[in-house]
């Protein structure tokens, strides 16, 4: 494993080129149309779910594109909004630090900003949108969801699956260099790393969104703010303008009839929940105190109990 790849990683990515990647999507003046047109479409979703959360959670908030969304679903819900980076970070607790007692009587509740690592409150709702592929170790960042949550607390995310931009690795793959974007992971692996993770029920599915552009530098300039390369075995270095002008020739084989750069793009949806923890049946069972605490007020709520 090269020296720069992280050894919990479960991707095979260059972490640090991963990093700065994410780094410099959040810094970036508005989050990508893209991640806003997934999470128009994830909230179509919330239609059809009776959860009412009193406090929810918006992993990577910015470049989620949700803000909107989910304040219109639920306005009554006290949001926390986790971002990864310290300058997007600083920047939306500033923003929240301006809202008086006046738009919080009209907007909704005051809204919470904090680092992934740091604790917050558990949340009835997790919602993370397109953002599971720009992280080096997925379960890891499945099990803080996890634990994140309050217990029968509900999953929702969006993520970029392997059918995305197969267009672009042929063309790369046609002029023998190497592969363009790390790999994405495929639904059904992201399936069983949240039952490793603890999350029951999980429920995946995924649609195909084709993208097209006027001319290549378009294309080029969109797939910037979609991300970058960090693939273990991506060319190192700075690329030169030949190198681009050759780049910008061979992307017209992604041409199509109506005259159009095509690309598709594998958006992949996931649901699940937290259960009640269950304890496992042996001759003598030692619970801890919390999860026992947490089974029996989920034993409560399913009988109607007070």
């Amino acid at each position: 494993m090269p020296a720069d790849a992280s050894p919990r990683s479960a991707r095979p990515v260059q972490a640090e080129a991963l990093a700065a990647i994410v780094r410099r999507m959040a810094r970036s003046d508005e989050p990508p149309w893209l991640h806003g047109e997934v999470a128009r479409r994830m909230a179509e979703r919330l239609q059809v779910i009776r959860l009412q959360p009193q406090v929810l959670t918006d992993w990577w908030s910015f470049n989620g594109a949700s803000q909107a969304l989910l304040q219109q679903a639920y306005p009554k819900a006290r949001v926390c909004r986790v971002e990864a980076d310290d300058a997007r970070r600083r920047s939306s607790l500033a923003a929240a630090g301006k809202r008086g007692w006046l738009a919080r009587r009209l907007v909704g509740p005051a809204v919470e900003v904090r680092a992934p690592h740091e604790p917050g409150p558990a949340s009835e709702l997790l919602w993370a949108n397109m953002m599971l592929h720009l992280v080096d170790d997925p379960p890891a960042l499945m099990r803080q969801w996890h634990q994140a949550l309050a217990v029968d607390g509900f999953l929702m995310f969006s993520t970029l699956g392997p059918g995305s931009l197969a267009g672009l690795r042929d063309v790369y793959q046609a002029l023998g260099w190497p592969p363009p974007h790390a790999p994405f992971i495929d639904m059904h692996d992201l399936g069983d790393m949240l039952l490793r993770s603890g999350f029951a029920d999980p429920v995946m599915d995924q649609e195909i969104v084709t993208l097209t552009w006027p001319d290549a530098a378009a294309l080029l300039r969109e797939l910037r703010t979609l991300g970058g390369n960090a693939d273990l075995a991506r060319t190192p270095g700075l690329r030169t303008p030949r190198w681009r002008e050759r780049l910008l020739q061979a992307l017209e084989a992604l041409r199509g009839g109506d005259g159009r750069l095509r690309l598709d793009f594998e958006l992949v949806y996931g649901h699940a929940l937290r259960a009640p923890p269950r304890p496992r049946v042996a001759g003598q069972t030692t619970v801890p105190l919390e999860d026992m605490r947490d089974m029996v007020r989920a034993g409560r709520r399913s009988t109607g109990a007070t």
